[in-house]
Parts: structure tokens; sequence; C-alpha cells
């Protein structure tokens, strides 16, 4: 019997799915473009195209979002530290490039997730998840009755399957961000397209570039993309699209692949965040005709409309942003739902997602000292 290959869907549920990722990118990318002054062309050509080859070839809703540790340094530091700057990120982004091309095409990749067992995975996708609640929550509270009312009215739409809950939403946030902000209508009716390409943007990088991105921004990075970006989302995937399996080994390469893609535009680290397929999920997505359409979108927004994106950004109010990831987090959190019939095991799980939240490469360190812990008897947590 010949196995049908499942095709990519292009509908209104697929598009409106593309959006469940937003509550990470725009925030991220909206940081680097004003606070660490990056190119939002390069940015989003780089996502964009990253998106449409992601979609391409695994042909599931499988994101692709900024690497949020080195987000995180980034945008904090680049005031307070000189030599964190746009050139640094694009230096981070070439070494983990590198790193996860030599993880993937080595095997590497594969022979340590293997090492990770099955309570302290189900704790780290659990406590992925809580972490996207408690900033949805953090969003929601810029504005906490439109947030409650954002939240119950999706709710209500994704009862109804048929309606795409992900549109009314965004319709919604429009409006409101028009309302709160008097002066957005004009500015958006002021845009024209400007088209342009970014420069080529590895001839600008220095050894010091390479070595303090490589320091400062790649390496701390590296737990959480083990974690969240390798781990965690191949085990979403095959859960939830066991027709089509990725493999660690298939994961890394594809991180180190776009990686070393972004940065020769000026892009950011990218990777692919469990969160973002939960997000995807969540409001329709089933196929990788989500990240491609999201990929097309971002592809001419970074060609025609790079000077505009930050006034495009606004029509997102946080309360929109907080509903999405407040969503995306318990679709996540679901899949760690059978914690395991014996009080260890649900101990094991448990305090992992509570590591989790905090630190996701804590996290899979501890889950795997405390299973094996378990395993030799040491770890007791008293009779039922």
């Amino acid at each position: 019997m010949t196995k049908v290959k499942l095709s990519n869907r292009f509908d209104l549920n697929e598009l409106a799915g593309a959006f469940g990722d937003l509550g990470t990118l725009i925030p991220f990318v909206a940081a680097y473009i004003s606070v660490v002054g990056m190119d939002a062309g390069g940015i989003l050509l780089a996502f964009g195209s990253a998106l449409v080859m992601i979609g391409w070839s695994y042909r599931t809703p499988f994101p692709v979002q900024p690497m949020k540790a080195i987000g995180a340094a980034a945008i904090t530091q680049s005031s307070q530290f000189a030599a964190i700057t746009s050139s640094t990120v694009i230096g981070a982004g070439v070494v983990t490039g590198l790193i996860w091309l030599v993880l993937g095409a080595t095997g590497f990749a594969r022979r340590l997730a293997h090492w990770i067992p099955g309570p302290a995975l189900l704790g780290v996708v659990m406590g992925l998840g809580f972490s996207f609640m408690l900033e949805g929550i953090r969003l929601m509270s810029h504005s906490p009755w439109i947030g409650a009312a954002l939240l119950a009215l999706t709710l209500a739409l994704l009862a109804r399957s048929r309606f795409p809950a992900m549109v009314a939403l965004l319709a919604v946030g429009a409006v409101i961000a028009m309302i709160e902000q008097p002066t957005l209508a004009g500015e958006l009716a002021a845009i024209r397209a400007s088209p342009r390409l970014p420069s080529f943007a590895w001839p600008t990088l220095t050894w010091n570039d390479l070595w303090i991105g490589a320091i400062f921004l790649a390496l701390p990075q590296l737990p959480l993309t083990f974690g969240n970006a390798l781990i965690s989302i191949t085990d979403e995937n095959n859960r939830l699209f066991p027709d089509r399996p990725v493999t660690e080994a298939r994961v890394a390469f594809s991180t180190g692949l776009m990686n070393l893609w972004s940065s020769t535009m000026g892009g950011i680290p990218m990777c692919h965040g469990a969160g973002g397929m939960a997000g995807h999920v969540q409001f329709g997505a089933r196929t990788g005709g989500a990240s491609i359409m999201l990929g097309s979108l971002l592809l001419a927004a970074g060609l025609f409309l790079a000077d505009s994106v930050t006034v495009l950004f606004r029509l997102f109010p946080p309360a929109v942003l907080g509903v999405i990831l407040f969503l995306a987090g318990v679709q996540l959190a679901l899949s760690g739902k059978e914690t395991g019939p014996d009080k260890v095991g649900r101990f094991l799980v448990l305090a992992t997602a509570a590591f989790a939240i905090w630190n996701v490469g804590i996290a899979v360190v501890f889950g795997v000292l405390a299973y094996h812990a378990s395993r030799r008897g040491w770890l007791k947590m008293g009779s039922e």
C-alpha cells in the first residue's frame, strides 16, 4: 500500500493559526529594532524565508521563533554593555548556526535527547506552558478589563470550531489599538511601500563580534534551545502529527541552517520553540501551510514595508498578544496532563515543570538527576 504524502493546506483556518505565535514574535522583533538598532528588513526577510522553507519541508505548523535568552540579553544589556551591538547579535547567530549544524550532522543532538527520561520531558513541556500563560497574564494586565473580555471572546469562539477565533481577535484588537492611539490611523494611512534588500552582513563582522556574541549570547542560549527547541518541539510534533514525524537530528540541522542564513542578511538568532507550535495549533493550523502563509506575509513586509514595521506592530495591543500567549501556554501545558500513577512520578513532572518556569536548562538537568535518583531508590515521597 502506497502511503499518501499529506499536502499543505492554504485555507482560512491555516491563516488564522499562522498568527498563533505573534505573542513572542512581535515583542522581540520590535525590541531588536528599537533598542538594539537592528535592520527590520533583514529580520523580517530572514523570518519569512525560514518559515516558508520550514513549512514546505516539515508539512506541519512548525514554528520559527526568536531565541529568547539571546533576545533578552541583547535587549536588556545593549544600553548597559557597549559591546552588545547589532553586530554581536549577528555574530551570535553565526556561532549558534555552526553549533547546531555540528550537533545535527554528528548525531550528538539525537543521543543527548534520548538521555532525557519521559517525566523530565513532560515537566519541561508543562513548565514552558506555564511560562507562556504567566507572560500572557502579564501582558493582559496592562489593560485587565480589555484582556479579560478578549480572553472570554476568544474562548467562546474557539468553542465554535467553524469560526476562526484568531481573525476576530486580531480585528477587535486593531479597533482597540485605533481607539487607544488616536494618531495611529493617520500614521497607517501615510505608509508607502519602499522596496529594498538588506545588505550582506558577514563582511562587517569582526573576530570580537563573534567572540562576544558566542560568550555572552550564544552559549547561554544552548540549554534553553536544547530543552525547548529540540527535545520539546520534536516530542510535540510527533505527538500531534505522528504521520509527519521529525527527528532531533533534523531539527538541529534546520536550526543551524536558518541561523546561518539569518546572519547573512543581518537577522536575529532563531529557533523552533515548542510554544510556537502550540499557538499555531490552538488557533487552527494543522499543516505547513500556516508557516508558509505567515512567512510570505513577513517576506512582503521585509521587502516593501521594512521602514514602517514598528507602526504596523502597534495594531497588536499587549492585551491581544497576552491572550495569544496565554492560550498557547494552555495548549502546551495540556500535553503534560499525564503525570504518572505514583507520587514520585508526579513529583518529578511537577518539580521539573517548576524549574522550567525559571530556567529550561536547569529543569532538564534536575529532571534527569531526579529520575535516576528515584530509579535507584534514593528519592522517595512516602506512601500514597
